[in-house]
């Protein structure tokens, strides 16, 4: 399927992940994180490459948040993801993520935020990805067929757009 227009949408998620491999390639060079920084990030279990126990795995069966702060230990940073010992409930554990499987990415200590839109593993959800990344052409063509006088209307969907917006005013 050949496509004859960029697709901004994913470029920048591209490029905002990379905010998060640079930050947490500094960290892992270091060892430790400046300042008061510490990072949430949310990831989704069950994406492609993600390797967490099955005792995590069940207990956290789509989605589940890490705290990056003072107790982690061989953090790992590649071009395609990071792996990270982290503690959880005294258990050590050793969690593999691509940065693909990222959800959300939040500093509190400077209240950063990013988040992304992300498929998960199954067809149904990566189909309505696809489909979900598309709207604001789709929109833009509809309400300019229909109803050049409202300027004022969003496309619905263009969901990427609104969340960079976003994070760029709590700063």
């Amino acid at each position: 399927m050949g496509q004859d227009h960029i697709r901004y949408d994913i470029l920048a998620q591209d490029a905002l992940r990379g905010v998060i491999r640079k930050v947490l390639t500094e960290v892992a060079a270091t060892g430790h994180l400046p300042g008061d920084h510490h990072f949430f990030i949310t990831f989704l279990t069950g994406a492609p490459g993600v390797r967490v126990s099955q005792h995590l795995k069940a207990k956290y069966p789509e989605q589940m948040t890490i705290v990056v702060q003072h107790q982690f230990w061989d953090l790992k940073v590649s071009e395609t993801g990071f792996e990270i010992g982290l503690s959880f409930s005294d258990t050590p554990e050793k969690l593999v993520i691509p940065f693909n499987a990222v959800r959300g990415f939040y500093d509190p200590s400077v209240n950063f935020e990013l988040e992304f839109d992300v498929a998960a593993g199954e067809d149904e959800d990566s189909e309505s990805a696809e489909i979900t990344a598309y709207p604001i052409s789709e929109a833009d063509e509809a309400s300019s067929q229909k109803s050049p006088e409202k300027p004022g209307d969003s496309p619905k969907g263009g969901g990427s757009v609104v969340s960079l917006d976003s994070f760029r005013k709590k700063n």
